[in-house]
């Protein structure tokens, strides 16, 4: 191996800027060509992926595999049933996961990968559709296809010419576009990416509600409004929230009583007999925040924000306090 030569930086950085220029214009071809004659493969493409039944199969040899895996990850996620199947393990008995009513996604810039080629009788036996993203029309793979997608660059970004670079490039993007304009039509929201990430931020923030973070039962500081002012400061101390609902005999959250009441009290001078002649109904803030048990506990973060306060009450159906729920809880959950 020859030695290598003194490093420049100055190259080093005109070798990144000139590979950002050759990509980002095979990016600007493929969006021309899906503008023109590219347009109609596309959206057919989108209408067999959207018809399928089944799963879609994404497969693809050396480089164009590590961007299939991540195209059907893309996929997978977005709304649109899809894993990856090596072309290699497929000929040694993985072919046994593609079934009949399959859409197929095969990615091979030269369309000649041996690999994928052997597999083409088998698949056609099975009936499935298959969809090349190649970058040659006239490859074995395109001329096998249903239909055909076109990731042709003029040049790679590799100044040899030879490292896939710009057409993997290429590839990815196309892939991207396929699952934008598939979750589009599937009409996928939020929720639904939250359902696929359950473990994620997002996941967390749409799919978990109050009622899984609240505190119930005897862990939920409680009075009636006729309840003694030492009654009152035993339960807010003693649940360790820092404040005490007021509740109604019904059962409904009638009020709140917090550990920042009690210092304005203290402030304005009452003290000793004063305060304990009190009663919860006395002393107890009205309209206290509530939110519901069904709730989105992100919804009840936004309540806490919106009126600055750190505890909400929390009600089901009817009405009846069933639980609390402070910023605490929120962020031990990484809600907020």
């Amino acid at each position: 191996m020859n030695p290598l030569p003194a490093f420049d930086a100055d190259r080093a950085l005109r070798m990144a800027g000139r590979t950002f220029e050759i990509e980002a214009r095979g990016l600007a071809e493929l969006a021309a060509r899906l503008r023109g004659t590219g347009g109609a493969a596309f959206a057919e493409a989108v209408r067999a992926l959207l018809a399928c039944r089944g799963r879609v199969v994404v497969m693809g040899m050396g480089k164009s595999g590590h961007v299939g895996r991540k195209i059907a990850a893309t996929l997978a996620s977005t709304g649109t049933p899809a894993f990856f199947v090596h072309p290699a393990e497929a000929g040694h008995g993985d072919l046994g996961m593609v079934q009949p009513g399959d859409v197929v996604l095969a990615l091979s810039n030269s369309g000649e990968s041996d690999e994928l080629a052997a597999l083409l009788p088998a698949l056609r036996r099975l009936g499935v559709t298959l969809v090349a993203m190649t970058g040659r029309a006239d490859s074995t793979l395109a001329r096998h296809a249903d239909l055909v997608l076109s990731c042709e660059v003029a040049e790679e970004a590799c100044p040899l010419n030879l490292a896939p670079t710009a057409s993997t490039t290429a590839q990815l993007a196309l892939g991207d576009a396929l699952a934008v304009a598939l979750l589009d039509a599937r009409g996928f929201r939020e929720e639904d990416f939250a359902r696929s990430h359950p473990g994620g931020a997002l996941g967390r923030k749409l799919l978990m509600h109050v009622r899984d973070l609240m505190r119930q039962g005897d862990a939920v500081p409680r009075v009636a409004r006729g309840a003694g002012f030492t009654e009152l400061l035993r339960e807010m101390t003693g649940k360790g929230l820092g404040f005490t609902a007021v509740v109604a005999a019904d059962g409904r959250p009638d009020g709140i009583f917090t550990d920042g009441d009690l210092r304005r009290l203290i402030e304005r001078g009452a003290a000793g007999d004063e305060l304990r002649a009190l009663t919860a109904a006395d002393v107890m803030h009205r309209g206290p925040r509530l939110v519901r048990a069904d709730a989105l506990a992100v919804d009840a973060a936004a309540v806490m924000e919106q009126h600055r306060v750190t505890s909400v009450l929390v009600v089901d159906a009817a009405g009846l306090l069933v639980g609390a729920l402070n910023s605490n809880d929120l962020m031990r959950a990484k809600v907020i």
